[in-house]
């Protein structure tokens, strides 16, 4: 057998031969899907978890795979019985580590999970079954498959705009080979003629069924009639004129008003009309009703901006993922670790299991918040009321055993209630205190502080609405500290100060969430005194 590093499932394995009772509460407390089997793969235990993953109650001693569910390869091929992970942990006699696997349950629901094996050995040293742990990653299949599936569709719609845009393009073209014809049978255009100061010669049938009036009510009134109140205030008939007669032609796009004061989004084209001499004598005004076109022009504008908005979300969620939940899990493994090393202790045993249920629903709780904040489609969806205090309590919990391993001393008091996205004010306090943890000297302190920014002092920083009210947060410590010099480039996403500084993400992420809500971040460091962060935020 190989000596592998403790783990979770290895020491509810220790536990089930020490205390089988004690073996019993703990796998039932835990979250996760957990069973055992023997070395047949006939189930011997199961959880509640584990029970809801599968939809139904195996039969005491059925074999779980192939007979009870079925299982196959990710990409829904079979699976060998000799290719199981519940077979190679008992034929090699050592653990199989977040296997891929594909189950059909028994009601034909399908589930994607990852699954952790342990060898479970008795008084002879020999395997008796394994110990299984299976994490349900099937939700996030589902989103990425729906990631993959938009980002297809608006390619699609992305290249039917185009090809829109470009048919548009040619027909009016086309149509301004045969402006000067002003053939009164076409309907699809407004086509009129206009003297010199801008009032209707003639007029069309498509100019009567676009703008609503008949021949007899429009020809001798000024064209400026069909123009908005704001368009006839800045003069805007009067300077298509003026470019007109300047350069021969004139086009604009706005919205027009109909006889009956509806609006349309019309696409105008004015021409000068010159007679034999080149002198100016009139001019043509061909218009095009396109208000379907202005509309699928602003919905595709506004799915692109959505399509970036999830761009940014799945690049934070990716961040959180491989970030955030790494210290639930952490403590969850050290904790286990302790419980194995006090297995006989009863008092340490129900302490430690109590800290891994707590850093269990510490971990669901930032998956269902990540869940959440992913599934929103606007920012403003996002805010809340956020209890700064609360942040940093959260936090201090989070990295608890970071802390005290340390011996760092996190102090903050009277820390302000503001409007802003949890997830990501979270993510800014817990960036700037792993820093500080990170570059501490042998006595860490951590100071968190804030106060009332006035409208003078918020103007004193690039880029803030000084109409707004802000609060100032410092965050102090006494590390290692750096140059000044270097103080623009720690917010440069992948720029690092030392070999040993990070992957040069945690403060470029900062100085991101910082900006999401309205702020400002600024750094002062000294070498050998330390670092001081001043934040700015709106408080609404």
């Amino acid at each position: 057998m190989q000596n592998n590093t403790p783990d979770p499932l290895f020491a509810a394995a220790m536990l089930s031969k020490a205390n089988p009772a004690g073996y019993i509460t703990l796998l039932e407390a835990v979250p996760a899907p957990i069973y055992t089997c023997d070395n047949e793969g006939r189930i011997t235990f199961f959880n509640t978890a584990a029970e809801e993953l599968w939809g139904d109650t195996p039969e005491p001693g059925v074999s779980l795979w192939y007979r009870f569910i079925k299982v196959f390869k990710p990409d829904g091929t079979p699976l060998p019985y000799e290719e199981c992970p519940v077979t190679e942990a008992v034929r090699l006699e050592q653990p199989v580590k977040e296997r891929e696997l594909l189950l059909e349950l028994k009601n034909g629901a399908k589930r994607h999970i990852l699954l952790n094996v342990h060898p479970l050995i008795d008084g002879n040293n020999k395997v008796s079954g394994v110990l299984n742990m299976a994490i349900d990653i099937t939700d996030k299949k589902i989103e990425e498959e729906l990631l993959h599936k938009n980002e297809d569709r608006y390619r699609s719609l992305s290249e039917l705009l185009e090809k829109r845009v470009a048919e548009r393009t040619i027909s009016l073209k086309e149509s301004e080979e045969r402006y000067h014809k002003m053939i009164e049978e076409v309907q699809d255009y407004a086509i009129i003629l206009l003297d010199r100061d801008g009032f209707i010669l003639n007029w069309n049938l498509g100019a009567e069924k676009i703008k609503g009036y008949t021949d007899e009510e429009i020809v001798g009134r000024n064209f400026r009639i069909f123009y908005q109140d704001h368009d006839r205030e800045s003069l805007l008939p009067e300077k298509l004129i003026n470019e007109a007669h300047d350069t021969g032609r004139a086009t604009h796009e706005g919205w027009r008003v109909r006889k009956d004061g509806s609006t349309f989004w019309g696409s105008i084209v004015i021409t000068a009309l010159h007679d034999d001499d080149d002198n100016i004598i009139g001019f043509s005004k061909v218009t095009r009703d396109l208000t379907e076109k202005k509309l699928t022009d602003d919905r595709m504008k506004n799915y692109a901006m959505e399509i970036e908005f999830r761009n940014k979300q799945l690049e934070e969620y990716a961040y959180i993922a491989s970030h955030d939940l790494q210290e639930p899990l952490r403590k969850i493994q050290i904790f286990a670790e302790m419980l194995e090393s006090n297995i006989g202790n009863e008092a340490m045993v129900k302490k430690n299991i109590e800290k891994i249920n707590s850093a269990a629903q510490r971990m669901s709780n930032l998956i269902k918040d990540v869940l959440k904040y992913s599934q929103l489609s606007r920012a403003d969806e996002m805010y809340e009321t956020v209890d700064l205090n609360t942040v940093i309590s959260t936090i201090k919990d989070d990295f608890e055993l970071l802390i005290e391993q340390k011996n760092v001393q996190l102090k903050h008091e009277g820390l302000p209630v503001i409007k802003g996205i949890p997830i990501q004010l979270h993510q800014l306090f817990a960036n700037l205190i792993n820093n500080a943890i990170k570059f501490a000297t042998d006595h860490p302190l951590i100071e968190i502080c804030s106060s009332t920014a006035d409208p003078v002092g918020a103007n004193a920083y690039p880029g803030l609405n000084a109409s707004r009210p802000f609060v100032k947060i410092k965050v102090k410590d006494n590390g290692v500290g750096f140059e000044q010099q270097y103080g623009e480039q720690v917010f440069k996403m992948f720029k690092r100060l030392t070999d040993n500084s990070g992957t040069g993400i945690g403060l470029a992420l900062c100085k991101k969430i910082v900006e999401n809500h309205g702020g400002y971040i600024d750094v002062a460091s000294e070498p050998g005194v330390g670092t001081e962060f001043t934040i700015l935020l709106p408080v609404e």
